[in-house]
């Protein structure tokens, strides 16, 4: 189980493991928290009260205090994974859904001709009609496109990233991606 980091102003931050998480609870380095509460970890006995040690993980929470980002780009990272996630696994050119092993990477402006590998000149296309663009633009190939590539906002990022997230943690992620977003669908 992994728990969203966000700073105080509620910028996703990070996915943490439980331990991350238990040890930010423990060092009171917790603001707030949202979610349902996901674990409870219990520790050894107290001598004073005799109860025993328990902190409560909540799916969310915010860190207090500048903490450095592992999340925070002006850009999110781009990988093939991400990319066919945002493109719904579908082909920009035939529309077609596929699994991951038919799905390819595609330039618009082939990098052969100065294209660059961006989220803004990459689509997803089957391995079909990549072949058949071969090493031209959409327009020469006379291939028009499906839909637009567009860079992902941080909350898409986060979604993006294909980690198992909860519906709370979802919720929380989706409310910030804008509606026009294929996330939304």
């Amino acid at each position: 189980m992994d728990v969203l980091q966000l700073d105080v102003s509620g910028r996703p931050q990070a996915w943490i493991s439980a331990r991350e998480a238990a040890v930010l609870v423990a060092c009171d380095a917790v603001a707030w928290t949202l979610g349902d509460a996901c674990a409870v970890l219990r520790g050894g006995m107290q001598r004073r009260t005799g109860l025993q040690s328990r902190i409560e993980l909540h799916s969310i929470l915010a860190v207090r205090g500048s903490v450095p980002s592992r999340a925070w780009r002006h850009m999110p990272a781009l990988s093939n994974f991400k990319l066919f996630v945002r493109d719904r696994h579908v082909c920009a050119y035939c529309g077609g859904q596929f699994s991951l092993d038919d799905l390819t990477r595609e330039h618009i402006q082939p990098t052969s001709r100065g294209g660059l590998d961006s989220w803004m000149n990459c689509i997803t296309a089957c391995r079909g009609c990549n072949g058949r663009k071969a090493n031209r633009t959409p327009e020469e190939a006379r291939m028009s496109l499906l839909y637009l590539p567009y860079v992902p906002s941080l909350h898409e990022d986060m979604i993006l990233r294909g980690r198992r997230i909860l519906a709370d943690q979802m919720e929380y992620l989706l409310a910030s991606v804008p509606r026009s977003s294929r996330l939304h669908g």
